[in-house]
Formats: structure tokens, C-alpha cells, sequence
């Protein structure tokens, strides 16, 4: 049944997640991005190429040189400057959508002022023809406005494999004014589009817009650094495999978006605050060959982002990321076979899971679940900053936790279960400290049937029928056998024993299961000499009550037996079965004949490790065995040998009956013990009637 529950949880729970992962994929993906954040922190920072600078609009720029937007002749000047420096390349984090309202020609045309004044439109676009600017602009996924123009990317985009469009589409736009826009080598959009949680952690490197590609601010500059004009966009069936630029390949996602390998928190890469540029008071290697960045921290401007490592960050250094991404292309992504070792986590961490739970307890299972979590939070992080491969976090643990918690309660349903078939099968046939033992160590094979060494235990009441008799009245005989049974087993279960069943006026008990006793043998022979002195104190109280005495025989055997839970459906009882159960119960009926109380066999007489007095008694053939046994009676604790009894037995076994007459009839004038008249009897008899190939072994036809 457990098996079954097991396989059916197994079951649905990894389908399940797999139809969660093929059909909904963004349903957990708030989730797993905040894990894949928290791998960031603990990541820490990290270098960056120091091949990227930012030329910040901080709050002291803004002091010094007056309030955003500046006029444009300070943003020219700044330009100059960065290009006497040969910056490599520079890219504005900002757009033109105005005119240069704060301009003396300006202000001279709008009030018909007599002014000979610069236009600095104009100025600005002759800096912007003659330096690597790259301006920004912003594109609107929202409004199908547009205002200003687009730039002419001088590049070749080729979408390889297409089949259906992926590439984000933008309604409409904001651009920079014609005549910057058209003096300018090039620009690139500035959208950074958050996650649902507001972080940014993707960004298009493209775009589209009227069926034709635009660059994001960041490619762009790449793109032209590396002096490449042919952009390939690789599809595969899924969307966007990869951006190739000759031979550099840009892993993205379906989307054309790059998962940003952020390098840390704010302030990474080198600022230079956007004064300094403009008064020249700056180091210009910090800038030769660079790539330079134009944009602000300041918070009044309100370009501030939420990434993994804090929640105000300066939108210029998103795009310095990107740079420095692409520049050491240690970016990360999802995998070619993203899917398959997505799949393939899912399912090896269920089956480890589920066989954990099979086979171990709860706790060790619990604590195993907890190094699977975390080790496959490692194996992810492992994977992410040293190869770059983004996989799936959250589902894999997800279906663990799931599994765990179904197959925990399983086991918790399964095992009350077995408790209470535990209770139900030993609840008055063994100890409090053995019923202890069995529940907490229970397993599916408790109750089962199998073959094992245990000790059995028969006892009766001699004459019992007679006692009867002389009673007279049923319910004092239920009395007797209340009084008379009550402290025997309560002397069994001390010793760890397990009671059978009681027979009438008999008790059949076993050691050594279902539970392991160790040394079974030693104490069911202790149990059964403590309860012949219990038997003498408690004719006391019957004589005084019922005016009777009683007498018992007990016989004990040890070797294999079948045990477990046997009967019909809904009446099953744990119980022993097998030949040496018989053994022992004719060992019992043996005591009459031979006038012992207790007797055992060689099998328990062998295993006994504790002083006792004990004799041999005969060896005997039983009804039902082929094979002859020895026989001991015990008498007591304690160390006797009796010698002359055992050396008057050996004369009987070797045929010299007048001899061992002899012995015997001595030991009787000594003793007047009826086991000795039994053999004298036995010896007049072959004296009489010579034995041919006497072996020694008398043979019982009666139980």
C-alpha cells in the first residue's frame, strides 16, 4: 500500500511541475528571480574591465553648472573635452526631445532681440559630426505617439531562421531633434524594461519598431568599438537563440533580451562628475580609449533603477553593465539545453526524494532535504557565475518540498497505521518496554511472515479437569485461573516474552520476536523456574480460597520458526507455527511421565549461558518427530552436576541395565525420586527382555 501511495504521489507531483514548467513558465518566475537576486549578494562584487566610464550629472554638476537640462554649448563643451581625451566612444543616457531653450539665440528669436548669439543646436550637432557620440533615445510600448526622429543605424540586420516574430515591438517613440539626430553617427534606445517586481535584470539589446531593428544604446556602442556592420539574429523553434556579430555570439533570451551579470552594487565602475569634464580638471587617461557614458546619479532626474543589489541605482551603470558584459561576454543565459536540465533536475531530485522517504526515517529524510535544497542552490549558483548558465531554481525545490511534505504525511498515515496494528496485535501480549521497542522501531515487515530462532514457552495445569470437578462452580473456576495466570504472565512479559494465546488452563508464550531478545533462551528457562517458586506461594491463597492446590508442567524448546500475522482477513493474529512449536508442547506433556515441572530440549540447553541445575533427563523420540532429542529437566538456579545419576544414565545407554539397576535403586533409597523408579522399572524390564541394538532412545506415541 505504501508503495502504491508512493508511486501515485511521485506521480502527480513531477507531472505536475513539468505542466506547470512547459505551460506556465512565468507563474514561479517571481519566485526564482528573488533567489537568483540573493545568489547576487552572496556573490558580492565582482571587477569589471575598467574598460567602461561614466561621466555623471551628479548633484555637484548640477550646483555648479545650474539646473537640468543644461544649455546645450555646456553639453558641447563636455563633448570636446571627452574626444581631446580619445575616448574610444561615448553614449548619451540621454535625449534631445526639445529644443535648446535656454540659449541666447533662442531667447534673441523668440523676443526679436538684436542678438548675434550662437545657435547651439547647430553647435552641438557640428560637435556630434565630429566626435564618436552615440546619442540615446527612448522608445514607447504604450502610446503609438512619436516625436523627432529615429536614427540611421549604419549596420545590416539579418533575422537567420525566422519564423515568427519574438523581438519586442515598440508603438512609438521620443527621439532627438532632426538636426542632432542627423549629425550624430548613430544612436541607440534607452528602455529598460523591469521584471513584474520592478528590477531590472534583462534588457533588448533590439528592438523593433515599423518592421525595422533598432540597437539599445549599450550594442550599439559595441557594435561600433568593434567595428562591426552586420548584426545576425540566430532563431531557433523556441525565439531569439543568440545576436551574432561575426564571430562573437551574444547568448540571449527568446526575447533578444541579455540577462545583465550585474558586477556589483552602485559605483562599480569610475565616475567622473560631469564638471570636471566641462572645466577640463581631470585625468585624461582615465578616459583614453574608453568607453564613456553620459548620464546622471542625481536623484532629481529621476533615471534611478531597482537591481538585484539595490533598490536606487543609477540607470547610466545599467548600461555599463551591458558594456562590460559584452566586452569580457562572461553574460549569463539559459543554455541550449536549458529545458533538458531543467527537466532532468525535476526528476532526479523527485525520484532521490521520494526513495529517501521510502527507506529512511523521518528525521534523517528531513535532514537530507534540507542538503538537497541547498545543494541544489549551489549547484545553480555554481553553474551561474562560472559558466553563466541561468537554470531553473525555484520549480526543481518547489517540486522537492512538495514531495517531501506529501510523502512525509504518508509515512506518518502509513506508520500511525502500523501503530495501531501494532497495539492491536501485541497490546496484551507483551511488555510496555518491548511494546516501546516495537513502535519505535517500525517497519513494513513487522507483521509479515518469516522464518526465525525464538525460544517457545507451553505451560498446564496437571489435572486441571478434576480441579474442575471439585470447583464445581464455572465462575470460580475463572477465578482460579485469573488468580493462577494473572502473575505467570506478568512474570513472562517481565522477562521480554510475548504471549501466544492461552489454551484452556494453558499458556503458550515465545522470546525473540517479534522483537530481538537477547538471550531468549536464558530468560524463558528464568521465567519458567521464577514461576514454579511463584507457583508454591500461590497455593497458599488458592488453599485458603478454593481449598485446592495446583500443579503445572512447562516445556520449552528453542530453534526456527515461522512468525507473523496468520488467519482469515479481518481476523489475522500474530502468531508461531512449525515443528518446533509442537516440539516444545510435547516437551510439556512430557513432565508428567517423568515427574519434572520444567523440562527443556538440547536446542535451548545448548543456548543457555547463565548457572542452572540441570539434568538430563532421556532421550526421546516425540509423536511427529523422526529425530531423537535430549531432554533436560531444570530445577533450579544455582551449579549441581550429579554425577552418580548421570553415570547410572550412561550405563542405561550403553545396555549394562543390572548396573545402571543398581545405581538407580541407590539414588532412589537417597532420594525417592520417581524419575529413578521410572528407570528402574525401565532396566527390570530389559534385563527381562534383552533390547536388540538398543540406542538408548524411548519412543513416545501419545502427545
Amino acid at each position: 500500500m505504501k508503495k502504491f501511495l508512493y508511486i501515485i504521489t511521485f506521480l502527480v507531483v513531477f507531472l505536475g511541475s513539468i505542466f506547470i514548467y512547459l505551460y506556465y513558465p512565468t507563474s514561479l518566475n517571481v519566485f526564482d528571480n528573488k533567489l537568483r537576486d540573493e545568489m547576487f549578494l552572496v556573490r558580492g562584487d565582482i571587477n569589471t574591465t575598467n574598460q567602461v566610464v561614466i561621466v555623471d550629472i551628479d548633484e555637484k554638476s548640477l550646483r555648479e553648472l545650474g539646473q537640468w537640462p543644461w544649455n546645450r554649448d555646456i553639453m558641447s563643451q563636455i563633448l570636446i573635452n571627452l574626444t581631446n581625451s580619445q575616448a574610444l566612444i561615448i553614449g548619451l543616457d540621454i535625449f534631445f526631445a526639445e529644443k535648446d531653450t535656454k540659449s541666447l539665440a533662442y531667447l534673441a528669436k523668440k523676443y526679436n532681440l538684436k542678438i548675434k548669439a550662437q545657435d547651439s543646436d547647430k553647435y552641438l550637432a557640428e560637435v556630434l559630426a565630429n566626435t564618436p557620440t552615440i546619442l540615446g533615445y527612448l522608445f514607447d510600448f504604450e502610446q503609438n505617439r512619436t516625436k523627432n526622429i529615429l536614427p540611421n543605424v549604419p549596420a545590416i540586420f539579418i533575422q537567420k531562421n525566422y519564423t515568427q516574430e519574438y523581438l519586442l515591438q515598440a508603438k512609438g517613440y521620443i527621439g532627438n531633434i532632426p538636426i542632432l539626430q542627423n549629425n550624430a553617427y548613430s544612436g541607440g534606445f534607452v528602455n529598460m524594461i523591469p521584471d513584474i517586481d520592478g528590477v531590472v535584470r534583462h534588457v533588448p539589446l533590439l528592438i523593433k519598431y515599423d518592421d525595422v531593428i533598432y540597437p539599445s544604446l549599450a550594442f550599439e556602442m559595441f557594435r561600433i568599438a568593434t567595428g562591426n556592420k552586420k548584426v545576425v539574429i540566430n532563431y531557433s523553434d523556441a525565439g531569439i537563440d543568440s545576436i551574432s556579430l561575426n564571430k562573437y555570439k551574444i547568448k540571449t533570451d527568446r526575447f533578444g533580451r541579455l540577462f545583465i551579470n550585474y558586477r556589483g552594487g552602485k559605483k562599480k565602475f569610475k565616475y567622473i562628475s560631469a564638471v570636471d569634464i566641462y572645466n577640463n580638471s581631470f585625468d585624461k587617461n582615465l578616459i583614453k580609449d574608453k568607453f564613456v557614458l553620459i548620464g546622471t546619479s542625481a536623484a532629481g532626474i529621476f533615471d534611478l533603477r531597482v537591481t538585484p543589489y539595490d533598490t536606487v541605482y543609477p540607470g547610466v551603470e545599467v548600461h555599463a553593465n551591458i558594456i562590460d558584459n559584452l566586452l569580457k561576454g562572461d553574460f549569463l543565459f539559459n543554455p541550449d539545453n536549458g529545458e533538458i536540465i531543467d527537466l532532468s533536475s525535476i526528476l532526479i531530485m523527485s525520484l532521490l526524494i521520494t526513495l529517501i522517504f521510502y527507506f529512511l526515517d523521518a528525521i534523517i529524510s528531513f535532514m537530507l532535504l534540507i542538503v538537497m535544497v541547498f545543494g541544489y542552490l549551489s549547484v545553480v549558483y555554481y553553474f551561474m557565475f562560472h559558466y553563466g548558465y541561468v537554470i531553473n531554481i525555484i520549480l526543481p525545490i518547489l517540486d522537492l518540498v512538495l514531495l517531501a511534505i506529501a510523502l512525509g504525511s504518508i509515512n506518518y498515515l502509513v506508520e500511525t497505521k502500523q501503530t495501531e496494528a501494532l497495539r492491536h496485535a501485541f497490546a496484551k501480549k507483551v511488555s510496555p518496554k518491548v511494546m516501546d521497542e516495537l513502535l519505535d522501531n517500525t517497519t513494513n515487515s513487522i507483521l509479515a511472515p518469516k522464518d526465525k530462532e525464538i525460544t517457545i514457552f507451553f505451560s498446564d495445569i496437571r489435572s486441571f479437569t478434576n480441579l474442575s470437578e471439585k470447583l464445581g462452580d464455572p465462575n470460580k473456576v475463572i477465578q482460579l485461573l485469573n488468580i493462577y495466570m494473572t502473575p505467570m504472565v506478568n512474570n513472562i512479559t517481565k522477562h521480554k516474552g510475548t504471549i501466544d494465546k492461552f489454551i484452556g488452563d494453558a499458556i503458550m508464550a515465545y522470546w525473540n520476536a517479534p522483537v530481538d531478545i537477547e538471550n531468549h533462551a536464558d530468560e524463558a528457562v528464568s521465567s519458567a523456574i521464577e514461576q514454579i517458586e511463584m507457583l508454591k506461594k500461590l497455593n497458599k491463597t488458592l488453599k485458603h480460597k478454593f481449598d485446592i492446590e495446583i500443579d503445572i508442567g512447562i516445556g520449552i524448546n528453542s530453534g526456527i520458526a515461522t512468525i507473523g500475522e496468520m488467519g482469515s482477513e479481518g481476523r489475522a493474529d500474530y502468531t508461531i507455527i512449525g515443528d518446533n512449536v509442537n516440539l516444545a508442547s510435547r516437551l510439556e506433556g512430557l513432565n508428567k511421565p517423568y515427574h519434572t515441572h520444567i523440562l527443556i530440549s538440547e536446542y535451548t540447553y545448548n543456548l543457555l549461558k547463565k548457572d542452572y541445575i540441570i539434568r538430563e533427563i532421556d532421550l526421546v523420540r516425540v509423536k511427529g518427530k523422526t529425530k531423537p532429542v535430549k531432554i533436560f529437566e531444570v530445577k533450579g538456579f544455582g551449579d549441581e552436576d550429579f554425577y552418580e545419576y548421570h553415570k547410572a544414565l550412561r550405563f542405561y545407554r550403553a545396555s549394562k541395565f543390572k548396573e545402571a539397576k543398581e545405581l538407580f535403586e541407590k539414588l532412589y533409597r537417597e532420594d525417592n525420586d520417581q524419575l529413578y523408579s521410572l528407570y528402574i522399572e525401565r532396566c527390570e524390564h530389559f534385563i527381562q527382555n534383552p533390547p536388540k541394538d538398543f540406542d538408548g532412545v524411548w519412543i513416545f506415541n501419545t502427545k
